[in-house]
């Protein structure tokens, strides 16, 4: 199959620098979005170190998992060594192609989405605070949008010790027509799945559906740093 590829990345309205990072590697099959995280200190830094450890790692044959691993324990060595009350941290959504296979690894609330048979699926489940109330029924998803601790992860590279830090993983078949989404939470706190649905199955190029995400994200607001990549697999 082939492959078309969008990917954008955006400060936001409210933000004035970008803490956000995203890799492709196309050699090895690899996306990824890391998000620095916000309000602690060398966000960018973290989210950077994060990205290019994995990209090396996964080159060289080290599983997803693993590489996240390195990178976390990387960031926090890194971070140790700086001035700042608070560690410096990212999330981490990545995704791996291989023929018609496709395996997710994630830490944090960046998300992956699949477009399929004209359904929208998360495949990935946030590492946060008010995911975890909504898995024991404490609220409802709705709720979950407009809960006061929303932006509170439960897990993060940089803040996590690795025998506590919990990667999760998944994979599945690629089909043709099937489209992607890696994107950080600057898009989906602005932009519910409903309108990311009615977005991404619009007859338009992968660069065109990141760069409608993106508007739609900063009409609503911007309150956040903003990365996408959008990824269509085409007879």
């Amino acid at each position: 199959m082939n492959i078309n590829i969008g990917h954008t990345s955006h400060s936001g309205i409210k933000r004035d620098h970008n803490e956000d990072t995203y890799g492709i590697d196309l050699q090895s099959g690899l996306f990824l979005v890391a998000d620095g995280m916000g309000g602690h200190d060398h966000g960018e830094i973290a989210s950077a170190l994060a990205r290019d450890h994995i990209l090396n790692a996964v080159k060289n044959g080290t599983s997803l998992k693993q590489a996240i691993l390195e990178a976390n324990q990387e960031i926090i060595n890194s971070s140790s060594e700086k001035p700042g009350d608070l560690p410096m941290g990212t999330t981490i959504a990545m995704m791996r192609v291989k023929d018609n296979q496709y395996d997710c690894a994630w830490v944090g609330d960046s998300r992956i989405y699949r477009y399929s048979d004209k359904t929208l699926t998360s495949i990935s489940s946030d590492h946060s605070y008010v995911q975890e109330l909504v898995d024991q029924d404490l609220i409802t998803a709705a709720q979950a949008r407009s809960h006061p601790h929303r932006n509170v992860v439960t897990q993060a590279l940089g803040v996590t010790d690795n025998s506590e830090i919990k990667v999760s993983l998944a994979s599945g078949e690629i089909h043709a027509g099937d489209k992607f989404l890696l994107c950080s939470d600057g898009l989906t706190e602005e932009v519910d799945d409903s309108h990311i649905a009615e977005i991404i199955q619009k007859n338009l190029s992968a660069k065109e559906i990141g760069d409608q995400l993106l508007i739609k994200a900063l009409e609503n607001g911007g309150s956040d740093n903003i990365t996408t990549i959008v990824i269509e697999f085409q007879n």
